[in-house]
């Protein structure tokens, strides 16, 4: 499957070698690296990047599925497939997007707002009356999209309840930190963004996987973007962990977050599966100012509305605190050379991250299956910086005007 956007990094100007370092940058880390000693980092990735609506690199390395299960303790050691039952990682290859899930609860309720159903700075309450159990009557929706609300990151829902109705009502009902007050303090919460989907929920009728495919993957013709991905495209999907605690197994072609899992694959923080292709048209959308191929998602208002930092008066207690609605901003540890105030991105636990660049109007995303047999194999943030360095690096200061955001012409060249 060819990618939605095409070109070539000649078309603008890009300086060739850091773009062809991309590939290789990635390939380094199929191997034990200084970091990760006794493993790789990840057993397969895939990247995209693009500059003012240009593809310049698409690529993949390793294995969607490589392991089969853990050894128990001590040495976490994962058993390999046979090599004939391994599965090699493609462009096109469907990962578990994990946390970058919360950018499109973000945007669904971005349109709630643009409609006038759902003010920002209104308590939560107003709209899911259960929410304001445990102190949170004051807390507002804006404070949810920073993650200021007060909310403990997040329960074992998965674990102490027994069922999705009340693992949901559990979430809503969580009390506040002790001695926190709402919009002082940054933590950042699963528990909020669970609130918001059911925030959707209540105000459209629709489930909030039915409300992200309304209202952004079915006009922008996202095929590959779903919550609970089809059995059918099981072969795609790139595997993720290997679950004792619970039981689950090699979880592959399901949600890897245990609390997503456990409300069916659906909630407000993670559970969307996706391809880079997919995400680079959501990136360029956020980039055009919330339009794509003549469809619009949000209004270029409201898109400027989400990137402001609303946590500047917290940053001198914590600088990971920088958040417009939904996004990060200016978070270097990721988003390396690209990183400005202006920079805004996410990352996912399964190894997944998007950054994205209003200055250069560039994007690039990684995925990974890092978490793939054991999450305690470490992170993968050195390969999140070394593709954003690689770009950053591949632009020279431009002197011509930028393209426009129509979509080229001209078909994708192999990298």
């Amino acid at each position: 499957m060819a990618s939605a956007l095409a070109g070539h990094w000649s078309e603008v100007g890009l300086l060739p070698e850091p773009i062809q370092r991309i590939c290789a940058d990635l390939e380094a880390y199929l191997s034990p690296t200084a970091d990760h000693p006794d493993h790789p980092t990840y057993p397969g990735a895939a990247v995209l990047a693009a500059k003012d609506g240009v593809l310049v690199a698409r690529t993949a390395v390793g294995r969607a599925v490589r392991y089969s299960a853990v050894r128990p303790p001590p040495g976490r050691v994962g058993v390999e497939l046979p090599a004939a039952d391994q599965i090699p990682a493609r462009p096109d290859t469907i990962y578990d997007l994990a946390s970058l899930s919360k950018l499109f609860t973000t945007v669904v309720v971005m349109q709630q707002v643009e409609r006038g159903r759902v003010d920002l700075d209104t308590p939560v309450a107003r709209y899911v009356p259960e929410f304001s159990a445990g102190d949170k009557e004051t807390v507002t929706v804006r404070n949810l999209l920073t993650h200021t609300g007060g909310l403990p990151a997040d329960l074992m829902l998965w674990r102490d309840y027994p069922d999705p109705p009340t693992r949901l009502a559990a979430a809503l009902a969580v009390p506040l930190m002790p001695g926190t007050v709402p919009g002082e303090q940054y933590v950042y919460s699963d528990l909020g963004l669970i609130a918001l989907g059911e925030l959707v929920h209540r105000l459209t009728g629709q489930r909030l996987d039915e409300a992200v495919r309304i209202g952004i993957t079915k006009p922008l013709s996202m095929m590959d973007t779903t919550y609970n991905p089809a059995p059918d495209k099981r072969l795609r999907i790139a595997a993720t962990e290997y679950e004792t605690e619970p039981a689950r197994g090699m979880v592959w072609g399901e949600v890897h977050d245990e609390c997503a899992w456990s409300l069916g694959g659906v909630a407000g923080h993670a559970g969307v599966f996706s391809t880079v292709d997919d995400l680079a048209i959501f990136c360029q959308m956020l980039l055009c100012g919330g339009v794509y191929k003549g469809k619009r998602i949000l209004r270029e208002s409201t898109i400027r509305s989400m990137l402001v930092n609303y946590n500047a008066h917290l940053e001198s207690r914590d600088p990971e605190s920088r958040r417009g609605l939904g996004f990060e901003l200016d978070k270097h540890w990721y988003m390396d050379r690209l990183a400005s105030p202006v920079t805004f991105g996410h990352t996912g636990f399964t190894g997944t991250s998007i950054v994205i660049d209003p200055l250069s109007r560039s994007f690039v995303i990684l995925l990974s299956n890092r978490v793939h047999p054991d999450r305690g194999w470490g992170a993968n943030n050195n390969p999140r910086r070394a593709v954003a360095r690689d770009l950053a690096d591949a632009m020279p200061p431009r002197l011509s005007p930028p393209r426009s955001c129509g979509a080229p012409e001209s078909p994708p060249q192999p990298h």
